[in-house]
């Protein structure tokens, strides 16, 4: 799948790893089509990259994402990767008086059910095209989690097995499934974390993302360097050594 030629939708495009996605093949060629529910960041990402375009969305609503893939294939017909950026991050306390089941309810639409059901809008359309890709975004923490954001780990888990499960039964087609997982980046996806000194910095990240997305072949698995201690912990036999670097006791 060539990338550079492509015409990719990006959702959450308007911050963090999608922007910095959508630049970065904007910059290789691609005509790139950005996604945000925020519409001032939304715009400021438009005016800062005017070779990008940008539609207003929120995925967690299914009756909008299912308008909005009719719209969006009607003004960029040669529409053929979708990378499913979109997603949130949210702490969540069980020991708390009242367990808020309300943040992992907001977390599992955005994370797992919106990419479902933007998938399922498109498909008809990108079994059309000579050649396609859908990229999912997962986590190091699909492989292991981190307890204090325990949706959210089980979220990009979740996504991991779709993702598998969609690409063998594409398999006879010639749509990709490609499955990107990042390690902690700086971006905000939680308050603060762009100044982490432990997040990957987002440059290096989206260089290097980019650069294996770009690869001839695209390889299935899109992982940087610096997330392949938690993608391989269960297999190296490392995994309660990572579990316990993530969720200090």
């Amino acid at each position: 799948m060539d990338f550079t030629k492509a015409t990719i939708l990006i959702t959450g495009g308007n911050s963090g790893i999608g922007r910095g996605l959508a630049v970065a093949l904007s910059e290789r060629g691609a005509k790139v089509i950005v996604t945000g529910r925020n519409e001032a960041s939304l715009n400021e990402t438009l005016k800062d990259n005017p070779a990008l375009s940008g539609y207003q969305l929120d995925v967690t609503d299914k009756d909008g994402l299912n308008a909005f893939a009719a719209s969006v294939v009607k003004d960029h017909p040669d529409l053929n990767v979708v990378i499913h950026n979109a997603g949130i991050m949210e702490r969540e306390n069980v020991l708390a008086d009242v367990y808020d089941v309300d943040v992992a309810e907001r977390t599992i639409t955005t994370n797992l059910l919106a990419p479902i059901w933007l998938t399922s809008a498109l498909l008809p359309h990108l079994r059309q095209k000579p050649e396609a890709a859908i990229v999912t975004v997962s986590s190091g923490l699909a492989f292991v989690p981190r307890t204090d954001s325990m949706t959210y780990s089980a979220t990009k888990a979740a996504i991991h097995s779709w993702t598998m499960s969609l690409r063998h039964e594409l398999r006879s087609t010639k749509i990709a499934v490609v499955e990107l997982a990042p390690p902690q980046v700086a971006t905000e996806l939680t308050p603060g974390q762009s100044k982490f000194a432990t997040a990957m910095p987002l440059a290096d990240f989206v260089s290097e993302s980019v650069g294996l997305l770009c690869d001839d072949p695209t390889p299935s698995e899109v992982m940087v360097q610096r997330v392949m201690r938690q993608r391989t912990a269960e297999a190296t036999g490392n995994f309660d050594q990572v579990f316990a670097m993530i969720n200090p006791s």
